[in-house]
């Protein structure tokens, strides 16, 4: 090929097939080459397509060039999603024929079809073999780095436990290693390696589910706590334990990929028809796995999360236990937030920062000048209501009609209620006045030969 190159995807790798200077010139120019990668063997893809005549003549065009495995990220898969790869026959895989045609100096696709390199009726089963294999084994050295970083024992932490499980542990750790060693120097698992190494799973299983019942049991023992000090104390302890058990489950990943990849040899060499299927549900496998692990961490996470938040809540009264809580749930989760992303589960839940007295004191207070300022509003709304209304009672109003104000509303009210009185009262004063003068008169003529009056000093009649 000139100046082309072939891109086979599966989901978790891009394979890129062509010269060894054009699939180095395409990586660069994606920026690809910061991305983990693995080259691929296209000697030993050559040889596992078997012996016929065109398996052996697309086995030597492979010979020819060169193949590079890069680790789909987020990164690397917009970088070639431009690309528009179909999807093939085989299942799961997408492939695209790209190249740089006369000067164009961008990539742009030349053909859909497969090249003449996987044309073969096995050519692209086996080379999804070869990808998902590769896709293990990166993810089994990111699982040494992980071990390596946390300096955690496996072999120490499984010496320490009592179930006869367990132990069995480091054998089976010992016979899968062996096996990969004679597969790289073989270039193939033999019936005989296979036979060793097929019996190890259940050992695993039962390995796995342990250790998960064991951060279970952790979980329900942390959210029975209600006391501040309790929770701080539980959590400090649990720490270590969980990184012990996260270690385990790490491991027995690890060794699970680790018989994956001895099987599809196994499954290429003795029956290469079931290839495809055999690969798919080695994949469909391992996720659930993960969804066990998954949902057992996020448990935890969550745990994290409640206690961190309620010695938040706890800590004006516990100016001591609650950081201490905080600081052990929050190394937790860190733990946890490593782990899930060694094996590739994502994580979108944050836990929260530890509070202090001094915020927890502060927020107490703001809460109380906000309550107060409320009050206060209240009170000048009402206090204002009142000042209107009195206000209206001392505004002056227009009487007479002429336009002009002559008193306030609370006077005329007055006067006119005054007014209305002094009827009242005058109208009485008459009817009683009336009354006594009738009296006076017929009580007068009877009595004027006893009583004499002037203009002057008139008599006041006697009641």
């Amino acid at each position: 090929m000139n100046n082309e190159i072939q891109l086979i995807s599966d989901g978790d790798g891009l394979a890129v097939i062509g010269s060894p200077t054009d699939v180095e010139r395409f990586l660069l120019d994606q920026a690809l080459d910061r991305i983990p990668s693995k080259d691929l063997d296209l000697h030993r893809l050559g040889s596992l397509l078997g012996s016929g005549g065109a398996a052996a003549q697309v086995g030597s065009q492979l010979a020819e060039n060169s193949g590079r495995w890069v680790k789909l990220t987020a990164e690397s898969a917009q970088a070639v999603k431009k690309y528009g790869l179909t999807p093939t026959k085989t299942p799961g895989i997408s492939h695209a024929m790209i190249g740089k045609p006369g000067e164009i100096k961008q990539w742009l696709q030349v053909t859909r079809a497969p090249g003449a390199l996987l044309s073969g009726p096995m050519a692209l089963a086996t080379l999804s073999t070869v990808m998902q294999q590769h896709a293990l084994q990166q993810q089994m050295d990111e699982i040494v780095e992980y071990l390596q970083e946390i300096n955690e024992k496996v072999d120490d932490i499984l010496r320490s436990q009592k179930d006869a499980v367990l132990a069995d542990m480091i054998g089976v750790d010992l016979i899968i290693e062996e096996a990969l060693t004679v597969r790289d120097l073989v270039g193939r698992v033999s019936e005989v390696t296979w036979s060793k190494v097929q019996a190890t799973s259940m050992t695993i299983a039962r390995t796995q589910a342990y250790a998960l019942r064991q951060l279970d049991a952790i979980a329900e023992k942390l959210q029975k706590k209600a006391d501040v000090g309790q929770i701080a104390k539980a959590t400090n302890e649990a720490q270590p334990r969980i990184r012990e058990w996260l270690a385990v489950l790490a491991r027995c990943f690890q060794l699970q990929d680790g018989i994956a990849v001895l099987e599809l040899d196994r499954v290429l060499d003795s029956s290469p028809e079931e290839l495809d299927r055999h690969r798919l549900g080695l994949s469909a496998a391992r996720q659930n796995r993960l969804e066990l692990v998954a949902g057992s961490t996020a448990r935890l996470l969550m745990q994290m999360d409640a206690i961190i938040n309620k010695a938040n809540s706890k800590v004006l009264f516990n100016p001591f236990d609650s950081p201490a809580a905080v600081r052990s749930s929050k190394q937790v989760a860190t733990d946890l937030f490593s782990f899930r992303g060694r094996l590739g589960i994502e994580s979108d839940c944050q836990t929260s920062d530890a509070k202090g007295w001094g915020q927890a004191a502060a927020e107490v207070r703001d809460k109380v000048l906000k309550t107060t300022a409320e009050g206060a509003v209240a009170a000048r709304r009402l206090g204002a209501k009142a000042f209107d209304q009195a206000a209206d009672a001392l505004r002056a109003v227009d009487i007479d009609g002429d336009g002009v104000p002559d008193t306030t509303q609370a006077l005329a009210a007055a006067k006119n209620a005054g007014s209305a009185i002094e009827g009242l009262v005058v109208g009485a004063a008459g009817t009683v006045g009336s009354l006594f003068g009738r009296k006076r008169v017929a009580t007068g003529s009877s009595k004027d030969n006893d009583s004499q009056s002037t203009d002057d000093n008139p008599e006041v009649p006697k009641c």
